[in-house]
């Protein structure tokens, strides 16, 4: 079975089983099981090794892995001190004031998802503990709340030139070119990404929800429970400068902890910022930059009387607590994706991928954002599938001139995005439902048709673009589509919508 369409089929198994039974954990398990099976065959012995050894214990003694766990952790504590202090609370009644309505709640939510352009895990769990309190003052669901988190973290990185994504997709970039280059030429053609920004302006300022988030929204509004969402647990004295002033030192910590990564501070990239972002880890970066926000939010806290240091210290074990649901799901989605990759799932997708680009090159845009989406949204994974295609893609397109080189990497770049977007075993998707408090088969399921939506749109675009070789004409058809289609969809359903709701 191995390199082989049965190297996706657990994957899909998984993805398929949390969809219709609305349980993640069993289902990824279940995942987990059948990628053993395939891999060791009759030997139950082979199969505990590859389940156990090479899966759960090795990718949680990966390195990266355990730094975005630790990251995690630490993001769930500082989450818990603002939240004790009261500076959640105290901006959930700031916002109340200064936020009139619910379209401006969600325009707030946008821009500072837009803001916190660094990096996607950061942005997921920051922007969901900042603006829950004020999303949910003026009823707006959490469904709602996890699709624009999601849609400002993945979607807004690989469209800014200063990210972790970044410096991923440069990381990818072989033969002496430069990569950060190469990433800037592609961002106009970034169909996906620019166009979900658009949905998600066109919904929230014109109001047309659709499909189960339609339906969501409706309850949410209806429920009297969201109006009273305050903190619990609130012992300190907290005001919005306990909220502003651990995100503004979070944000500015955790890059220089990823420039400092990536050598900036006396290595290879001494004094080169841009290039220091090119080589950083992430993961180390991102680490550094919490621990150092978690110490100087507990300096301030003291020394303003916010929080006793007591409380401060109740709030480490509240914090991990609040992130074991993200925690488990993670370590269950990467060893599913150990079990693709050892299928050799990869090497698959680039035979094929490979053998079929000879034929149709104007086509091979739209060809590549299919298989990146497919890639992406079966192993649960963007940065694997840009170590995947964008290889092949330059040698496809060995002409660095060659404006179908660059469209096709966009297209790369940007399937994944969407399948990543689209997934339930992505990491991205998993920490988007943990910082909105979503449940998480809830927030695959009602951001689907925005994101299906956007990708038809894009491929299309993809179609056009391949011919044209200009990213003008398709990306204005683009956003036309992208603004039209939800007025239609919502006629369409919205009958079926109203009777959901009264049951």
């Amino acid at each position: 079975m191995t390199g082989t369409f049965w190297s996706l089929v657990p994957a899909v198994v998984a993805i398929a089983l949390a969809l219709i039974s609305k349980e993640v954990y069993s289902s990824l398990f279940i995942g987990i099981l059948l990628g053993g099976l395939f891999y060791a065959g009759a030997s139950f012995s082979g199969f505990l090794d590859h389940v156990v050894v090479d899966g759960f214990i090795g990718q949680l003694a990966d390195a990266y892995n355990v730094g975005i766990l630790i990251f995690l952790v630490i993001l769930g504590i500082l989450v818990a001190l603002m939240n004790k202090a009261g500076g959640s609370a105290a901006f959930g009644n700031w916002a109340k004031k200064h936020i009139k309505t619910k379209v401006g709640a969600q325009l707030a939510t946008i821009f500072l998802g837009i803001f916190i352009f660094i990096d996607d895990y950061f942005n997921c769990l920051t922007v969901g503990s900042v603006m829950k309190p004020v999303t949910d003052k003026h009823g707006i669901s959490k469904e709602k709340l996890a699709y624009l988190i999601d849609s400002t973290a993945a979607p807004i990185c690989i469209i800014a030139p200063i990210s972790s994504w970044a410096a991923a997709v440069a990381g990818f970039v072989t033969e002496g070119e430069n990569g950060i280059a190469l990433f800037i030429k592609a961002i106009p053609y970034n169909f996906y990404a620019l166009l979900t920004i658009v949905m998600m302006l066109s919904i929230v300022i014109l109001k047309c929800d659709f499909g189960s988030m339609a339906k969501f929204e409706a309850l949410a509004q209806k429920a009297d429970d969201l109006q009273d969402s305050k903190a619990s647990g609130v012992t300190g004295n907290g005001t919005v400068v306990d909220l502003i002033v651990p995100i503004v030192v979070l944000i500015i910590s955790c890059v220089i902890g990823m420039i400092y990564s990536g050598g900036f501070f006396g290595g290879d990239a001494s004094g080169n910022f841009i290039e220091a972002f090119a080589n950083c880890d992430a993961s180390v970066g991102l680490t550094m930059g919490a621990f150092m926000a978690l110490i100087i939010t507990l300096i301030i806290y003291c020394i303003r009387g916010t929080l006793p240091f007591k409380a401060c210290m109740e709030c480490v074990p509240e914090g991990f607590k609040a992130m074991v649901p993200a925690i488990l799901i993670l370590t269950l989605a990467w060893t599913l994706k150990s079990m693709t990759d050892a299928l050799g799932a990869k090497e698959f997708v680039a035979d094929l991928v490979q053998s079929g680009a000879s034929g149709f090159m104007n086509f091979l845009p739209a060809l590549i954002f299919v298989i990146a989406a497919f890639l992406a949204f079966a192993t649960g994974t963007s940065w694997g599938t840009f170590g995947i295609l964008i290889p092949i893609c330059i040698a496809v397109f060995p002409d660095a001139g060659d404006s179908l080189r660059i469209i096709s990497i966009s297209a790369c770049m940007a399937g994944a995005v969407c399948g990543d977007h689209c997934s339930p075993i992505s990491d991205t998707t998993i920490m988007a439902s943990a910082g909105s408090q979503c449940n998480h088969v809830n927030h695959v399921s009602s951001q689907l048709p925005y994101s299906l939506t956007v990708a038809a749109v894009s491929f299309v675009c993809y179609i056009i673009a391949g011919f044209i070789k200009n990213p003008v004409v398709p990306l204005v058809l683009g956003v036309a589509a992208t603004i039209a289609i939800p007025f239609i969809v919502r006629k369409l359903n919205a009958n079926k919508v109203q009777i959901a709701v009264e049951k």
